[in-house]
């Protein structure tokens, strides 16, 4: 039997995480619910859960600084929940780490499905190891150590979720890695911000295309411009992986 996949509730308004609670047990998770920013690092590390959904108003530190703590050592998703509805409080809270962003007040299912949604993507401990060749026109190469897109001084692994730069390994979430990966698997075509996220976030992510902004961002600034290639900004449309001998 499958073991159940585990959900820390961080929030200070029992009745909401009870609730949210209830509708994840009914899915046949496991749950956890916390109520302060402190005691939230500290069951992060004893409880493991596969997936963290954070209230951003806590007492002690707040949520964004849960997610920056978390943010340090691990790559487990992050839900952040909250009733701020400013465009910057979101992109702040995307920019630290987050995977997706609620506000309430929501609905119970849709939350439930958004969960789904983003462990589905995750694959934190299983990467994908069958090739996807029919999804890729770019230069993707397989080999007994797997699936990989290989530009110079970076090899970019899709079995391993694996990326090196310059001979060094790089620390990436599985959303900045997916995405990196297709565009460079695609080298120089062009893909609106709709179509990026709804390959890489899937149709029922309920986001803005500012999350594919958000990104390409962290992407930038863990890989800086190289002389052979970089991740290209095509204004008024979208991104591509830009090979400048190619220009």
């Amino acid at each position: 039997m499958a073991e159940k996949q585990k959900i820390l509730i961080v929030d200070d308004d029992n009745n909401i995480a009870e609730l949210i609670a209830l509708y994840l047990t009914k899915e046949c998770f496991e749950t956890k619910i916390v109520g302060d920013g402190e005691e939230a690092v500290r069951q992060f590390a004893e409880f493991e859960p596969n997936l963290v959904l954070l209230d951003l108003m806590l007492p002690g530190i707040d949520g964004y600084e849960v997610c920056r703590s978390i943010r340090k050592t691990s790559d487990t998703p992050i839900i952040m929940l909250s009733a701020k509805g400013e465009i910057f409080d979101k992109v702040l809270g995307l920019e630290l780490g987050a995977d997706d962003y609620m506000m309430k007040p929501f609905d119970s299912k849709e939350l439930v499905a958004r969960v789904k949604a983003v462990l589905r993507r995750m694959r934190q401990d299983n990467p994908p190891t069958e090739p996807l060749h029919e999804q890729h026109s770019g230069p993707v190469v397989s080999s007994e150590q797997g699936d990989y897109v290989s530009y110079t001084d970076l090899i970019i692994n899709q079995t391993n979720y694996a990326v090196t730069y310059m001979g060094r390994k790089l620390e990436m979430p599985p959303k900045e890695f997916e995405l990196l990966y297709y565009l460079a698997s695609h080298p120089n075509q062009v893909f609106t911000r709709e179509q990026l996220l709804d390959r890489i976030w899937g149709y029922e992510y309920v986001g803005d295309t500012r999350t594919v902004d958000v990104h390409i961002k962290r992407l930038r600034e863990k890989l800086k411009d190289h002389e052979e290639w970089r991740i290209g900004t095509v204004w008024g449309i979208g991104y591509k992986f830009e090979l400048r001998n190619a220009l």
